[in-house]
């Protein structure tokens, strides 16, 4: 299994318009970051995309994907579902409707703020979509990996993190969290790689801070973890990855990783 971070960033990406803070004017690629998306690909080929922000086109063009056979959507912000637009082109490529996995809440969103794709048509060239709703969190498969969605709240709204299993590797993507109950927790048991949210230092409303990402890290003890949807304010890449612990890194970018 495989893992590739198309983006790290949180909403306004990295660098933010208009800003001359010394992260945003870094020249450290790492520094860098697209709206958060990551693709995770399976022994079989199977590729599942989580998240289509508004950045999609180019992480796509960027990594070379050529097919995707799912997109998993953690929740209906812009910053995560803005991009659902660009998946015409997979349609045609593949000959299907798109396969998107998403609460109650975010299917809520998605066939109000992008109408004209739900809505019955004959207009040709619209994006293809069958949703399904996974509410209930139970497991599903998509290829030769195994999804568990895993609920959290992002301050007032319900969201879903996933768990990915496949054979003997088991990952797990958490973004744009700042809780995750007990019982939901658990699912994380046992994980070769968990990525997690850590928007900065201080604490946010709505978001897990870097303080509460380790923590959550600690009380899960995966065998690595990564950070992301991280902003300007948690400082430069190459400064704070020295202070993380030993099995804790910065994601960047571009970054590839095989489970």
């Amino acid at each position: 299994m495989y893992l590739a971070f198309l983006g790290t960033g949180t909403s306004q990406g990295v660098p933010v318009i208009a800003c001359h803070c010394n992260v945003c004017q870094s020249a450290d690629q790492r520094d860098k970051r697209l709206r958060s998306s990551v693709l995770v690909s399976g022994n079989d080929g199977t590729n599942i995309l989580i998240d289509i922000g508004p950045d999609f086109r180019q992480q796509m063009l960027l990594n070379n994907v050529q097919h995707l056979e799912a997109i998993l959507i953690t929740h209906a912000h812009r910053d995560h579902v803005g991009g659902i637009d660009d998946i015409r082109p997979l349609n045609w490529v593949q000959k299907r409707k798109m396969d998107v996995y998403a609460n109650n809440e975010a299917i809520r969103s998605l066939t109000h703020d992008y109408h004209y794709i739900f809505e019955y048509h004959q207009y040709p060239g619209l994006p293809e979509v069958t949703l399904h709703d996974v509410s209930q969190a139970e497991p599903f498969q998509v290829g030769s990996m195994t999804v568990t969605p895993v609920k959290g709240m992002h301050k007032d709204l319900p969201v879903l993190g996933f768990r990915i299993d496949e054979s003997q590797r088991h990952l797990a993507y958490i973004t744009d969290m700042n809780h995750i109950d007990d019982n939901e927790l658990k699912k994380l048991d046992g994980l070769d790689v968990l990525v997690i949210n850590a928007l900065r230092h201080e604490k946010h409303f709505s978001h897990f801070c870097l303080p509460e990402a380790l923590d959550i890290i600690d009380r899960c003890q995966p065998q690595k973890a990564f950070l992301t949807h991280m902003s300007h304010e948690m400082g430069l890449h190459a400064v704070v990855d020295q202070t993380l612990p030993e099995n804790v890194r910065l994601a960047y970018d571009n970054l590839k990783i095989s489970i």
